[in-house]
């Protein structure tokens, strides 16, 4: 019996869990696109106090939109897989979330930690600690949510899928 529980409550869990972290990460993103500024000038730099059009429009709501999508992409890993083509597109979905998001937080680690950039960039000390220790972070636990939904993202069981 606790089995059957955790089979039911855990896939689910970690897609609620990536949906609430989408969610919020839009809502830091369209406060930011309406003009608010708490930790956008540490993490953004230069295009936080320019605010050039293009950055508003692409860097703040269209990332804000895109992560109105995976909310909503964590909302169906949430949910009981559906068969065929819709379910499969929907965890390798979950999965390419999962990659993304590691991918980009490791990457911007380990240019950070190892200078690989180079001098060229302007990133200052707080900078540069705002992203080593807090915003990445949450790339990394975004993409182990997404990974975790999509590694869970199963059919309801039936009769006829347990033991005889």
């Amino acid at each position: 019996m606790h089995e059957d529980l955790q089979d039911k409550t855990t896939p689910g869990l970690w897609g609620r869990i990536a949906c609430t972290w989408a969610v919020a990460f839009a809502v830091l993103h369209f406060y930011w696109a309406l003009g608010g500024g708490w930790g956008l000038i540490v993490s953004a730099g230069p295009l936080a106090v320019e605010r050039p059009g293009w950055f508003v429009v692409v860097g703040l709501w269209g990332v804000g939109m895109l992560c109105l999508v995976g909310g909503v992409l964590g909302w169906l890993l949430a949910r009981p897989r559906p068969g065929g083509l819709g379910g499969r597109v929907i965890k390798a979905l979950g999965w390419c979330a999962c990659a993304v998001l590691l991918v980009r937080g490791i990457a911007v680690e380990v240019l950070l930690l190892t200078d690989a950039a180079g001098q060229g960039i302007d990133v200052s000390p707080q900078q540069r600690l705002w992203t080593l220790v807090l915003w990445n972070p949450w790339f990394l636990v975004g993409g182990l949510a997404f990974g975790l939904a999509a590694r869970g993202f199963t059919g309801a069981k039936g009769p006829s899928s347990g033991a005889a």
